[in-house]
């Protein structure tokens, strides 16, 4: 069977058992760690497995061809990234991702209407699918955690917070654009906390629609707007540019024209600040599975990918902040909350996307907790003197919005 000696091949650490189609059985690594069985119900998912493991675990896992006995999923998966190491060290292997890293390059390729059609395929899914595992403010992006023991909505308030105090949002009437807008959450944390008139830029019809119905029931329709609208044909001058989430449907092709659009857009005392997930290591493609089921065009940069089209684009890196482990948390507990609705997300789809998205998921949190993954903070000006020259700023500012978001949450309970 492929899939056996593709694992007898490549699994030298941990403890995993195959049972084959035929219910033979196999043992691979070194025994270490938690013990994890699995089993592959047809033939043609151990080719698959053997030829395109990044692709073919996924899908046999997706469609039910690859059931999980003894351990867990994550468990498995944390074993698949051992694999995925010694795979890439071998020379075969290395030319076949050569290949592969110009097909997901050109993949990643994201003009304005392929861009619309990649959106719509995530984030207009059914809103009720997202209220099941992600916060009350839905933030679809990684949360900031003080500690191991804070909830997801504490963790999201102190992203927003720790945002906006590196925005430098000092003062009243700042005109703020928000690209990639999401569910309209910051927007509104930033027109609310920090009084600023902010536009919000989203390609997502199902976004576009809830965030400007956030924004009238709050009563913040004049100081918060949200556009349906591609950031390259956006117009206007801003005090300050926010994309939280954003940059990871831009693709390397588009990276200087991203950074040209946002130094054109920006005032010459403006601050702006990207935050997106990234490689800690050279550019590397994108996983085949999560191109092909959950986000078509999507592309991880690596900061020697970002930092090179920021270098031409008249924009000064003025701080950047790498976030680690930050983001691990928050997959572990948007799996959680979701695993636990499983009945519900069932009802709203079917199994199978079930075990789809526990997929997407559960290998999300072990690339950001075992393998190369971390989210970056990037702030830039227009001039390096901009912002002030000590970091002192950004702990005042975020204790003060804190405090300020703290009191507004409980005024909102208490009306």
């Amino acid at each position: 069977m492929l899939a056996n000696l593709m694992f007898r091949l490549v699994v030298k650490k941990g403890d995993l058992r195959l049972i084959d189609y035929k219910n033979r059985e196999y043992r691979f690594g070194d025994q270490s760690g938690p013990q994890v069985l699995i089993r592959l119900h047809s033939r043609w998912s151990g080719v698959k497995i053997f030829f395109n493991p990044k692709l073919g675990i996924g899908e046999a896992f997706t469609d039910g061809h690859l059931t999980i006995e003894e351990g867990c999923l994550l468990d498995f998966l944390t074993i698949c990234v051992e694999t995925r190491r010694f795979l890439e060290t071998h020379p075969l292997w290395s030319k076949l991702e050569t290949i592969a890293r110009v097909w997901r390059y050109l993949n990643a390729l994201n003009p304005v209407k392929r861009a619309r059609r990649n959106v719509a395929h995530h984030y207009d899914l059914s809103g009720k699918l997202y209220d099941l595992f992600l916060d009350s403010d839905r933030q679809y992006s990684c949360a900031y955690f003080r500690n191991a023991d804070q909830s997801l909505e504490e963790a999201q308030l102190d992203k927003k917070n720790h945002i906006a105090a590196k925005l430098l949002l000092d003062r009243p009437d700042l005109r703020v654009l928000d690209i990639g807008s999401g569910w309209g959450g910051l927007g509104l944390y930033m027109a609310r906390i920090a009084d600023a008139d902010v536009t919000g830029l989203t390609l997502s019809t199902e976004q576009h629609a809830i965030s400007n119905e956030r924004a009238r029931k709050a009563g913040l329709e004049r100081q918060a707007r949200f556009k349906l609208e591609d950031y390259r044909l956006c117009e206007g001058e801003y005090d300050r540019i926010i994309s939280v989430g954003m940059f990871e449907h831009v693709g390397p092709a588009h990276y200087k024209a991203f950074f040209r659009k946002a130094h054109d857009l920006l005032n010459d005392d403006g601050v702006m600040l990207l935050h997106s997930i990234g490689h800690a290591e050279p550019p590397t493609p994108t996983n085949p599975w999560i191109t092909k089921y959950v986000f078509p065009g999507g592309y991880l940069p690596s900061l020697s990918e970002v930092l090179a089209a920021v270098e031409k684009s008249g924009l000064f890196v003025t701080d950047l902040e790498i976030l680690r482990i930050h983001y691990a948390e928050t997959l572990r507990q948007w799996r959680e909350r979701f695993e636990a609705k499983h009945d519900e997300a069932r009802a709203l789809f079917d199994e199978r996307f079930c075990r789809m998205w526990e997929f997407y998921l559960t290998s999300s949190e072990v690339c950001f907790r075992s393998d190369g993954l971390m989210v970056f903070q990037l702030q830039l000006a227009k001039s390096r003197d901009i912002v002030p020259i000590c970091r002192d700023y950004m702990y005042k500012g975020e204790k003060r919005l804190q405090i300020k978001a703290l009191a507004e949450e409980e005024h909102w309970k208490s009306a």
